[in-house]
């Protein structure tokens, strides 16, 4: 292992980023649209405020994982913010 870093970019800033340092946001296979985990179309979002009001304001989850997306997985990520805040 130890290859190359896997890269992804952020659907708000549109950074080019490590996937590790980005949170993912998955559409189901099934249906539905959850966090981290799952097989599906993903999106991925920088931990940072900016970022997570842009892709709030201008829907741009909706956008790239082409579904509606709750307003509770977005309220989900701002608590993720409050509890560890990027320094």
């Amino acid at each position: 292992m130890g290859g190359k870093p896997v890269l992804r970019r952020c659907v708000a800033c549109r950074r080019l980023s490590d996937r590790s340092l980005l949170w993912r946001v998955v559409r189901l296979a099934g249906g539905g649209v959850q966090l981290d985990q799952g097989m599906g179309r993903s999106a991925y979002l920088c931990p940072d405020p900016a970022c997570l009001e842009e892709a709030r304001r201008r829907r741009r989850l909706q956008r790239a994982l082409r579904c509606p997306v709750d307003d509770g997985l977005l309220d989900q990520l701002e608590q993720r913010l409050a509890v560890a805040p990027r320094s």
